[in-house]
């Protein structure tokens, strides 16, 4: 504690001192009574749930996203044929070619009358304000930033955010998209080229859920809580709306975007994507789980936040099996000996994730490595996606990213005895557990929980990954058919060491 209270006196003066940008640091800000978006009546997605829904069970229909250019459509579909609102709730919007889409977009439902409102974490937002200030400038739309500094870019911002290290470290993972209360999407996927399957060098392996029905209500309420939270800022506080704020760059995106999906090309033929895609739909019994905004966001983040517990319960209800897959991926020796039930030695726990060739933050993938040892001791069997993966092509739509090195796991789901499927924004790590908001569904599908199983079940195959062991003496060893090293495959001597050494600092819960 006396050396995190002098980290912060160092950092305050070094402020002080030397950078005019930290002494102005923002404070909470209280908003007016604004009530959640309500569903429509007659609407199209009302006429969907209609048509497609059995109503007397009260269930929702839910479909899996599990390429980047079905979310894509998805997305593109449900802001052509919005009504009345659209919220949206990302961790990362970047400004490239579908960023741009899909921001034009939702300036053309603004301009007939939607209500859009579009909720971004903070910490991946520098640089891009003048795409969504663009947006803002919009009657109909209201940006907002969560949890962020007064600091827009350059050395001062990097000083903001380590003297307000702990509040900055309760960041919005939570990825949702609702459109007039009836339909939804949560998932993994953040908004940008990398993955809808349009980046023509690194694309990701995600997976989204579309929902259709009652837990659109509850994902809207997660939407609700984080707008109206005291650090949502309104985004015309931290940056100022200027002439060359991209407009004719949008216009452009919209009219003739540089995509190589073609986009649902107006209401008609977004409704007939639609009605095609909704009609596919499995009705379950389901729960939507989120974690709500700290209260105090500088206190301290040692309990398992909601998202947690929620995983820890379906993992001591787990008879015979569990199955993860997660991009970044870390349970310490407290996650694994504790109450979380994922090292019950009766169940059969297999884990996918990334390798360090395939994994984008070799920060995360040390935090990883630090912990590899303990996840194989307790009985975890790891995979680690290969980079020359074959189902590279059945993942990615396009498969021109394919090549070596052009492939990264992002997915998050866990399913448990191949009947209950946990899938949303949460990694199985010590960030989603203690220090992230996250937002999962939980939906007790037998055939959703086989679909995603299956998949697993072939991502884990030795064409795809790397089977981790631990030799009788207590090494490493990567396996692939008849083929073992006993080293970090597919990577050069440099990044290994860069990982082997940072897996030496205590990080791991800030990854």
């Amino acid at each position: 504690m006396l050396v995190g209270t002098w980290r912060k006196v160092f950092l305050a003066l070094v402020c002080a001192s030397v950078l005019t940008g930290c002494a102005s640091g923002l404070q909470p800000v209280k908003h007016g009574d604004s009530s959640g978006a309500e569903s429509v009546a007659d609407s199209f997605l009302q006429e969907q749930r209609q048509q497609h829904l059995d109503s007397q069970t009260g269930e929702s229909g839910f479909a899996l996203l599990n390429t980047g250019r079905e979310a894509f459509l998805a997305r593109a579909a449900l802001i052509e044929v919005a009504n009345h609102s659209i919220d949206a709730q990302y961790y990362i919007w970047n400004d490239d070619a579908t960023g741009r889409y899909l921001a034009g977009r939702l300036l053309v439902a603004a301009d007939r009358g939607v209500q859009v409102r579009l909720l971004l974490d903070d910490i991946n937002l520098a640089g891009k304000e003048p795409l969504f200030a663009r947006l803002d400038a919009h009657p109909n739309i209201t940006v907002r930033v969560f949890n962020p500094v007064r600091a827009r870019n350059g050395v001062s911002r990097l000083f903001a955010l380590a003297a307000n290290f702990d509040r900055i470290n309760r960041r919005m993972h939570n990825k949702s998209f609702v459109v007039d209360g009836h339909a939804g999407i949560a998932g993994g996927r953040n908004i940008g080229d990398e993955y809808f399957d349009e980046d023509p060098l690194q694309n990701t392996r995600d997976r989204d859920i579309l929902v259709l029905g009652p837990l659109a209500d509850p994902l809207g309420d997660s939407f609700q809580a984080y707008w109206q939270d005291l650090w949502a800022y309104p985004l015309d506080q931290l940056h100022e709306l200027s002439p060359g704020d991209l407009p004719e760059v949008l216009e452009q995106s919209v009219e003739r975007p540089a995509l190589r999906t073609r986009p649902p090309a107006g209401e008609e033929a977004a409704r007939k994507y639609l009605d095609q895609t909704f009609a596919g739909v499995i009705q379950a019994p389901a729960e939507l789980v989120f974690d709500p905004p700290p209260e105090n966001p500088e206190g301290p983040a040692s309990t398992p936040k909601a998202t947690a517990r929620a995983l820890y319960r379906l993992a001591n209800a787990a008879e015979t099996e569990i199955l993860i897959e997660s991009a970044y991926l870390i349970l310490t020796d407290e996650e694994l000996n504790g109450t979380s039930g994922l090292g019950n030695p009766d169940v059969s726990v297999t884990a996918f994730t990334n390798s360090l060739a395939t994994n984008d933050l070799l920060t995360n993938h040390s935090g990883y490595a630090r912990w590899r040892k303990a996840m194989l001791a307790s009985g975890i069997d790891l995979y680690e996606l290969r980079p020359d993966s074959p189902a590279c092509r059945q993942w990615i739509a396009d498969g021109v990213a394919c090549g070596p090195g052009g492939l990264s796991l992002h997915s998050k789901a866990v399913v448990f005895d191949r009947k209950t499927l946990f899938v949303g924004s949460f990694n199985v790590n010590l960030r989603s557990i203690y220090l992230n908001g996250e937002t999962v569904f939980i939906i007790h599908s037998p055939e959703l929980a086989r679909a995603v199983a299956d998949d697993i079940d072939y991502a884990t195959g030795p064409e795809n990954s790397w089977r981790v062991s631990l030799d009788e003496n207590g090494d490493l060893r990567w396996h692939a058919g008849d083929l073992t090293v006993g080293h970090e495959p597919d990577v050069g001597l440099w990044r290994r060491f860069q990982s082997g050494f940072l897996s030496w600092l205590p990080i791991a819960k800030y990854l």
